[in-house]
């Protein structure tokens, strides 16, 4: 007799295999197949991903799932008839025998190699029927990314798709069963009767209690406001307004995240430190690990930490501004040379092959940006007033220019609080760039418009200016050529009154000069009106109109379609990585002292500001043609 008693040599027998390699899902193979003769076997394909390849900082995962697989402790599947409910068990559809994905020990898969492929077996009769769905259980230590099952040759019809594109976590994570539908789609009411409990149970698991703190296996999609904004524990300065919830601050809801209330503040939600970035969302609605996105969020955050110093330095000057136009164009022509000891410490926060694209290794300066096409071959191209024009449509927010439809253009704000708040701008400061038409003529025959960013600032400039960043509400006037393009005619720039708010605005008007003082007043009171239109673009046309609004539609859609829905299925495609997009900004972009107020003029006031626009938001101007007519371009 040996040292070990017969189970333990028989135990290290085991786990010596599964350090080399070997396999005995066979052997196990074999037995189930001598214990149902009577009945058929359907074979499947499964596609997944290991969670070793997804994470790079645990790579003994694949290990420890193999030392689990041995012990019998794998990965089952359980079909589901859509065809033939289960005595007994509430109408719900009948179980299969559970099947196990097989040659898991044997099949070894590297860190970057990816997708993996496994079989499985299950036994079918006819009293199955069709399997409309299957549960799956992972026993192993590690989740999993489940892809694709696919079934052969299902007695009646043939080769069957499931389309997964889920993370499974180990089975004693769930209070359910994870549940997977063929690709097929039913309205509720066409649902086959065997299927519908489980169809209702996965959205109850969707919608979670409201209450408890989320993991990051839970898979709930909830509501909250935005009260992570903030940071009162730190001090009044980062104190900023709960978004949404109110009549004051309005705003789309985001997802529950269930971290705890801060000290100072109980409505306000506490933050995650500078660089943690494993904020809570459903773990399917993060980015794939190879989303070339999630390296670099992680990537700018960390440079945001060791370069602010060098960037200081480089522009010591005027904080915060460039010193010349030539440091702007060293960003194009020579980068931002890093010390040696600034990249050192880059390399020790994160991966260095993940920041390639910014950080580069072909010989050229870091921090090098490409050179916009407007100023390579004049570097002064972009000072032209068609330039300016141009860039009304083809720059980054053409959705606000409108036509003009009466002259001198009015305001929408309230004159009980904010006075006359219309134009300045006269006949006279435009008619003689008119092509010999009168601006009653230009307005029929449909060739003025107007980019207004008067009525969306005037309400929270004065705050604005309190702020290391000055600026002004501005209108710009254009006049549409026959060629085509248009041109600048005039800009307002408008500050309240200084004897309050309902005594009007005070307003200065500005018109197209090319020399003298006259021109360099021209080319400033350009650049206000493209520095109003590219952080309205940043703060509401981008992020307000476009990441907040739709992030209640995605929680609404898996709270209330089940993925069988035909409309989950148009939807969801569109909905992808939303929400994890809108959580990194929350984390970095648009909180306290984050990107955003640090580089769009509202500063400390832009999520606040964006919430009062956000009160004139109707659903139904958002698309196509609505939005058109309502800016009455739709023939142009």
């Amino acid at each position: 007799m040996g040292v070990f008693p017969l189970c333990s040599t028989e135990m290290l027998e085991k786990l010596l295999n599964v350090v080399c390699g070997r396999n005995h899902d066979t052997t196990d193979e074999n037995n189930c197949n001598n214990n149902h003769t009577n009945g058929k076997k359907v074979r499947g394909t499964v596609v997944l991903m290991k969670k070793n390849v997804s994470d790079l900082t645990d790579v003994g995962a694949s290990f420890l799932d193999r030392v689990h697989e041995v012990f019998g402790k794998g990965v089952s599947l359980q079909l589901i008839s859509a065809d033939h409910a289960e005595p007994g068990n509430g109408c719900k559809g009948k179980l299969g025998k559970p099947a196990f994905l097989e040659n898991w020990v044997s099949t070894l898969t590297s860190i970057s190699a990816g997708d993996a492929t496994f079989n499985v077996t299950f036994d079918w009769d006819e009293s199955m029927g069709f399997p409309g769905a299957f549960i799956i259980k992972n026993y192993h230590h590690s989740q999993l990314y489940l892809r694709t099952v696919v079934l052969e040759d299902v007695p009646g019809h043939g080769q069957l798709h499931f389309v997964c594109n889920s993370w499974v976590y180990p089975a004693h994570r769930y209070k359910y069963n994870r549940v997977f539908f063929a690709n097929k789609t039913y309205l509720p009411s066409n649902t086959p009767e065997p299927l519908r409990p489980y169809r209702e149970e996965e959205l109850l698991s969707l919608r979670g209690s409201g209450s408890g703190m989320l993991k990051e296996w839970d898979r709930v999609y909830d509501y909250a406001f935005y009260n992570d904004l903030g940071f009162p524990d730190k001090g009044p300065e980062y104190v900023r307004p709960v978004l949404g919830g109110s009549k004051e601050y309005p705003y789309p809801r985001r997802g529950r995240t269930s971290r705890r209330a801060t000290k100072t503040d109980l409505n306000s939600e506490s933050r995650l430190p500078p660089l943690g970035l494993n904020i809570y969302v459903p773990r399917d609605e993060r980015f794939t690990h190879v989303k070339l996105s999630d390296f670099l969020a992680y990537a700018l955050k960390s440079l945001g930490q060791v370069l602010i110093p060098e960037i200081v330095a480089l522009f010591d000057k005027t904080i915060d501004e460039f010193d010349s136009f030539e440091d702007v164009l060293k960003l194009y022509e020579g980068g931002i040379k890093l010390p040696d000891h600034h990249l050192n410490k880059l390399r020790q926060c994160i991966p260095w092959e993940m920041l390639k694209e910014l950080i580069r290794s072909d010989g050229e300066p870091p921090l090098k940006f490409p050179m916009p096409d407007v100023i390579k071959a004049d570097r002064s191209a972009w000072r032209t007033d068609e330039e300016f024009g141009r860039e009304m449509l083809a720059g980054v927010n053409p959705v606000i220019i409108r036509r003009l439809q009466e002259f001198p253009p009015a305001s929408k704000l309230d004159p009980k609080v904010y006075g006359n708040q219309t134009s300045s701008i006269t006949r006279e400061h435009i008619e003689k760039n008119l092509d010999g038409l009168t601006v009653d003529e230009a307005i029929e025959y449909n060739k003025l418009f107007i980019l207004d960013h008067h009525d969306a600032l005037m309400p929270y400039l004065r705050r604005i200016n309190t702020t290391k960043t000055k600026t002004y509400a501005s209108r710009t006037l254009l006049f549409l050529q026959d060629n085509g393009t248009l041109k600048p005619l005039a800009i307002e720039l408008s500050l309240p009154h200084p004897q309050g708010d309902k005594h009007g605005a005070t307003s200065l008007v500005f018109t197209p000069a090319d020399e003298g003082v006259e021109g360099t007043v021209w080319q400033l009171a350009k650049a206000y009106a493209a520095v109003n239109d590219s952080g309205y673009h940043q703060l509401i046309s981008h992020w307000l109109n476009t990441h907040a609004v739709i992030e209640p539609f995605v929680i609404a859609t898996n709270r209330q379609l089940s993925v069988l829905h035909p409309i989950f299925k148009l939807l969801q495609p569109h909905f992808r990585d939303t929400m994890y997009i809108n959580a990194l900004a929350r984390q970095i972009l648009i909180n306290a002292g984050g990107i955003l107020e640090r580089t769009v003029f509202p500063a400390k006031y832009a999520m606040e500001m964006s919430s009062i626009v956000y009160k004139n938001w109707v659903f139904t101007e958002q698309g196509l043609p609505a939005d058109l007519l309502k800016r009455r371009v739709q023939n142009f």
